[in-house]
């Protein structure tokens, strides 16, 4: 997290160490720096370059203690440097030079950022229509940068990805309403809420009942849909370039099969594989 001295309209400025060197080890253990792992060590560090700009935009939504607009400010920021906008800053190198080498879609860049700045507030999604769009920017973009990184060249994997970045965004929702919650976020839609007999109220004061668990039921086979779809459109010709997105679904269908068996309790369970779990899917990949 960045603190109130740092200039957040200058995107430069907010480049941590390990944007501007691959050596850095300051990385968050997530599932997705988890699921690198597998990829050989100069693709696995040109990714984790990607993942640090992930983790930066997302980072500058949630920063604490500075006002709305300055992190607007600082979103739009990045987005004018990623569009390369007359005046604006330039990309930090080592992030530039991903994108030439890899020939990354800079407008998939410009999703994620977009995706980002849905979050600022707490803001309703009315339908799945809605949520998908989301989910698109803030997962699928992230997947179509990373399997061209990966090494899966162009067009081919598209859908692919489109299929697996919202079944993944699909099962952290469900996974994370509780805690959402506790931030006045509800990212389910709510004509599902209304088709189950779901208020909102319910949700933001964590009140489960048998109607919750049967919306719950749907959203994890809405998710388990997508992981389906994904797996029949799967690029088979690299399969070793699709490690990374192999071990990323293998994670977390495992524990959107952990949510369902353990009684679909996310307003109060917060839900997760052990390191042992990973590993050992990591040693199946």
């Amino acid at each position: 997290m960045r603190n109130s001295s740092v200039p957040l309209n200058a995107p430069d400025a907010l480049v941590p160490n390990a944007l501007r060197s691959p050596s850095s080890s300051g990385r968050r253990d997530s599932n997705l720096a988890f699921a690198l792992r597998t990829l050989p060590p100069d693709r696995r560090r040109d990714a984790l370059v990607f993942y640090d700009f992930c983790r930066l935009v997302d980072d500058i939504a949630d920063v604490p203690g500075i006002p709305l607009c300055e992190r607007l400010n600082a979103l739009q920021g990045w987005r004018s440097t990623i569009c390369e906008e007359p005046n604006a800053a330039k990309l930090p190198p080592i992030l530039d030079a991903v994108i030439t080498n890899h020939g990354v879609d800079r407008d998939h860049l410009v999703a994620i950022v977009d995706g980002v700045l849905q979050d600022l507030e707490p803001r309703d999604f009315q339908t799945f229509a809605d949520l998908r769009g989301y989910c698109w920017r803030v997962a699928s973009a992230v997947g179509l940068v990373s399997i061209r990184i990966f090494g899966i060249p162009a067009p081919a994997g598209v859908e692919y990805a489109e299929h697996l970045g919202i079944a993944l965004q699909l099962t952290n929702i469900i996974r994370d309403v509780g805690e959402d919650s506790e931030n006045s976020r509800i990212y389910l839609p709510l004509e599902d809420l209304a088709r189950f007999g779901v208020s909102r109220e319910d949700i933001l004061t964590r009140r489960d009942s048998s109607a919750f668990r049967d919306l719950i039921e749907f959203q994890i086979d809405r998710a388990q849909g997508y992981y389906i779809a994904a797996e029949k459109i799967r690029p088979t010709p690299w399969p070793q370039a699709l490690r990374p997105s192999d071990l990323m679904k293998n994670i977390y269908a495992r524990l959107l099969r952990k949510i369902s068996d353990g009684g679909k309790s996310v307003l109060h369970t917060r839900y997760r594989l052990s390191r042992i779990e990973k590993l050992y899917l990591l040693l199946r990949a």
